[in-house]
């Protein structure tokens, strides 16, 4: 059982923390980096919970079961997403070799998970015909956030491999973290369609038309403003 008496240890004072096997490194080691991010991710997946849990439950029925759904989903997903999170970070945070023998590592089973899931959303999804911008009313922008913060952390991991060699990362830790991001990308997909949303399409720059310059409707605003005021 872990038993944290105190945050505060001083020993990180002169810009050193330890690896899991107790050997102490730079804070700006790649190992570090990649668990600091590992960690940042983790917060953004208990953002998209929150965000998940209040989303309006509406009385009369409309949205309700969607919702429900919703809630239902992420509620049980993210909670492992979580602690896998966790699982991945404390791994990172030593050479493979040095691991304690009591360490749970990230499996295929993991990995295999996030698969499953992805193939079951998209069941109910249609197939995409242009690339969609990360927006929406509910989670789904924070959703696509981790999407992208999934694909820094695993750039970290590829970093680490350059740097000491492919044994340096598992393959495991590899994979789920590249399936992860694709999780999340169908994961933002199925909100916005159980929220009634529509996708919003990206419009290469040849066709966006020049209208979308809202210099125009920022003026007339102002000119509004300055007709009501002469008004009093």
């Amino acid at each position: 059982m872990v038993r944290i008496n105190r945050v505060y240890t001083g020993t990180g004072d002169n810009g050193t923390s330890a690896f899991v096997d107790g050997s102490r490194h730079r804070k700006s080691h790649p190992r570090f980096v990649a668990v600091g991010t590992c960690d940042e991710l983790n917060s953004i997946v208990g953002i998209i919970r929150r965000e998940c849990a209040s989303l309006p439950n509406h009385a009369d029925g409309g949205n309700s079961a969607s919702i429900g759904r919703i809630q239902k989903i992420s509620a049980a997903a993210l909670d492992r997403i979580q602690n896998e999170l966790f699982d991945l970070g404390a791994e990172l945070a030593c050479v493979p070799e040095n691991l304690p023998d009591y360490m749970q590592l990230i499996s295929e089973q993991q990995c295999d998970s996030l698969t499953d899931e992805m193939d079951a959303w998209i069941e109910h999804l249609e197939p995409l015909t242009s690339f969609i911008l990360p927006s929406g009313i509910g989670p789904e922008p924070i959703i696509h956030h981790a999407r992208c913060v999934t694909r820094r952390l695993e750039r970290s991991l590829i970093a680490i491999r350059d740097d000491s060699g492919e044994d340096a990362v598992r393959n495991e830790a590899i994979v789920y973290i590249n399936r992860l991001s694709d999780w999340f990308f169908v994961f933002a997909r199925w909100v916005t369609k159980n929220l009634g949303e529509s996708e919003v399409l990206w419009t290469p720059l040849a066709k966006r038309q020049e209208s979308s310059n809202v210099s125009g409707m920022i003026k007339k605003f102002h000119a509004n403003e300055q007709d009501f005021d002469n008004l009093e």
